[in-house]
């Protein structure tokens, strides 16, 4: 049986065609299907506990709290500590909450902006939720993670001490939708210690599905208020952060700005002062307290030289967190400003021409995969390929198209189930325009194209962050789109997004690999060779003449491995096993004659094609020699099932010994003939590489 994870890829792929991780139909967080857990409690009257999150220390996480502060926790439902408990209250409001003793105001800053975006919010904070009708003590919330959507199933026990939220809490007491949604994201994160130092990038990206774009202050583009000011009117979602102090805690500077800390950006408005125009920008602390002292804070003078109106609509002389201040402050004293949204109309302000959304899941797996960065010619065309054919502009958004016309987005995929324990590789992302010469190309391009010819864009530096993003203007033709990490044998799996205001044709390029094509040796079927392999079939049969898997690995290691045993471990009995119960026909356990002939005349192939692709007479094939041999075979290798080999047939090295070739081989020709013959009387249905899949790991 192939084991869970294989299944599970091929039903998650299954899923995903059939619309789940969708929005509309989103995938169920750790299995758990919000409705019937509620019917459940209902239905026998009680209140709900999450065994997958449950309410104890390994939830809170280690290192967040001391033990002291541990030992005091006590997790409370919200009506055990006030009356009338209510999941919203008077709608929903960046002001509602204030930050606990876990470090995410990363995270709290994208709810601050969120608030501002209803329709986007609803998606996050399903609102038909309370603590009163059909209320069982369990709630949930929606995340974009990686690609697809999750129901998130939480119950509504909180960590408090002395009855007071130690985490996020609302600023009005019975108020608990900022706690059960803080609640939900440590669960995705693994806990409330995974969600401690971020960027608001990650959780606004992580409520949206969308792209973000992050502009650094001290490059920023000339035209960034515009920009600014676009993204506003098209219900962008927008994050700050201030720059690092000479410590890593969060101190606060002499002109009221907090030192490593992440702001929202709720508001930016451009008013008269002494007959000029100025440009201003809203900026929220999630802290819920905590403003800028400079020129236009609530105080600063400069509010005496607008218009009556503009200080109305404006000023709000509150201790809440939130202040005004000049687009120069901003840029001097802030890092960066990330602007998240479905569609990136704001870079143009063009809304005519329809963006086309594409996403494609990739790996970069040691071996085969991961050939890190151009400063590896060797390896760099090892790495994933996407073709992308661009044709004209559309004729409504032609004549005001802006600079750019394409985005490229490349994200890591973690392989850890705390945010904490993942380990972010340096990534980046080539295009390289295809010349005509090489448009017939079939498969993946070579090294030798890679050497003599530069990318027309590229990310300018390769960046230690879950997600890269590159824009660029690319005329009608064909691209090549690489992404990478910095050093090769780097294994990582990652989503490559690419959004284009033209029409575009992508698909992923190694799927069509042209192979060399290595001769293919035919066995033989003269008499006297016949003779020959009856004779050595009798010396190990049994007296009924047939051979069990005992006897088969003798004869393989004794005959077929002679003179190659030093670079050898030989057949496993298990590995017989395997070719026994393929090849065995008649169903006895064992090998008749005629069986053992057709499995001879097999291996004996299979050996020599190893042979050959062996060039340099290791005694193992690297994996780009295993795809040339697989292929002689009869195969053809996409990268998936390519890393798939290496991770189930390869050692610690990733290359493939004689026995494990011989033995994948001879498993793939026969289960592909099975798997033809069940499909074609309808008893199973798999489709593309499935059986593929199930073939490596059965």
């Amino acid at each position: 049986m192939p084991p869970p994870g294989v299944c599970m890829s091929i039903m998650q792929e299954r899923n995903k065609q059939e619309g789940v991780g969708s929005l509309a139909n989103p995938e169920k967080h750790s299995n758990q299907d919000f409705q019937q857990l509620t019917q459940y409690c209902l239905a026998r009257g009680v209140r709900y506990i999450d065994e997958m999150f449950p309410p104890d220390h390994n939830s809170i996480g280690d290192g967040l709290l001391t033990p002291n502060d541990m030992s005091r926790v006590v997790w409370l439902r919200p009506a055990k500590m006030i009356q009338n408990p209510d999941f919203i209250l008077d709608g929903l409001s960046r002001f509602d909450f204030g930050q606990g003793m876990v470090g995410d105001c990363w995270f709290l800053a994208s709810i601050g902006s969120l608030t501002f975006q209803k329709d986007i919010l609803e998606q996050v904070v399903p609102l038909n939720q309370s603590f009163k009708e059909d209320y069982c003590g369990i709630f949930h919330f929606r995340f974009w993670r990686f690609g697809r959507w999750v129901d998130v199933v939480i119950d509504d026990k909180l960590p408090t001490v002395d009855g007071n939220l130690i985490f996020v809490h609302s600023k009005t007491p019975n108020e608990f939708w900022p706690a059960l949604l803080e609640k939900a994201y440590a669960k995705v994160c693994g806990s409330y210690t995974d969600m401690n130092l971020g960027t608001p990038s990650e959780a606004m990206m992580d409520f949206t599905g969308g792209v973000h774009i992050t502009f650094k202050l001290t490059d920023a583009p000339s035209n960034l208020w515009d920009l600014l000011f676009r993204a506003v009117q098209s219900k962008s979602l927008m994050g700050c952060n201030t720059p690092k102090g000479e410590t890593s805690a969060n101190t606060v500077a002499p002109n009221g700005l907090v030192r490593g800390h992440a702001y929202t950006v709720t508001g930016v408005k451009q008013i008269m002062s002494q007959g000029r125009p100025v440009n201003l920008i809203r900026l929220f602390n999630p802290w819920g307290r905590g403003e800028w002292k400079g020129d236009w804070s609530d105080k600063s003078s400069m509010w005496q030289t607008v218009s009556p109106n503009d200080r109305k609509m404006c000023l709000s002389v509150k201790e809440d967190g939130e202040f005004w201040m000049t687009m120069e402050d901003f840029c001097k004293h802030f890092t960066d400003v990330t602007i998240c949204c479905m569609c990136p109309d704001f870079l143009d302000g063009n809304s005519k021409g329809l963006w086309t959304h594409s996403i494609h899941d990739g790996r970069w797996v040691a071996g085969t995969t991961a050939g890190g960065c151009m400063n590896f010619p060797n390896s760099f065309w090892t790495n994933p390929q996407y073709r992308v054919k661009i044709e004209g502009l559309d004729r409504d958004c032609s004549e005001t198209q802006g600079d750019n016309n394409t985005l490229v987005s490349l994200m890591q995929k973690p392989d850890k189930r705390n945010r904490r324990l993942v380990k972010s590789l340096y990534i980046g992302i080539n295009i390289f325009e295809v010349p005509s010469q090489f448009k017939g190309q079939r498969g993946k391009f070579p090294a030798d194209f890679f050497n003599t010819n530069v990318p027309v864009a590229q990310t300018k530096n390769l960046l230690n962050a879950r997600t890269v993003v590159l824009l660029s203007r690319l005329k009608p033709g064909e691209y090549l789109i690489v992404p990478s990490s910095f050093n090769p044998n780097e294994t990582a799996s990652f989503i490559l997004s690419i959004l284009s205001k033209v029409e575009t044709q992508i698909h992923e390029n190694s799927n069509d690999q042209d192979i060399v094509e290595i001769s293919k040796p035919m066995p033989t079927h003269n008499r006297a060779d016949m003779d020959s392999k009856q004779t050595m079939f009798r010396q190990y049969s049994d007296q009924f003449e047939e051979v069990d898997a005992e006897q088969l690995q003798r004869i393989l290691n004794e005959t077929l491995l002679q003179g190659y045993a030093k670079k050898t471990q030989g057949f496993s009995l298990e590995s017989c096993r395997s070719m026994v119960a393929l090849m065995d026909t008649s169903i006895t356990g064992k090998l008749n004659s005629a069986e053992f002939q057709h499995l001879w005349r097999k291996v004996t192939v299979y050996k020599d094609i190893f042979l050959r692709s062996d060039v340099n007479h290791s005694g193992m094939l690297s994996l780009s020699q295993l795809r040339n041999a697989v292929t002689a075979s009869g195969v053809r290798l996409s990268d998936s099932l390519l890393n798939l080999i290496a991770l189930r047939y390869g050692g610690s090295s990733g290359n493939i010994s004689l026995e494990s070739f011989i033995s994948l081989v001879l498993r793939m020709d026969r289960m592909a003939k099975i798997f033809r013959q069940l499909n074609q009387g309808g008893a199973i249905s798999l489709r593309d590489n499935e059986w593929m899949y199930i073939t490596m790991y059965a």
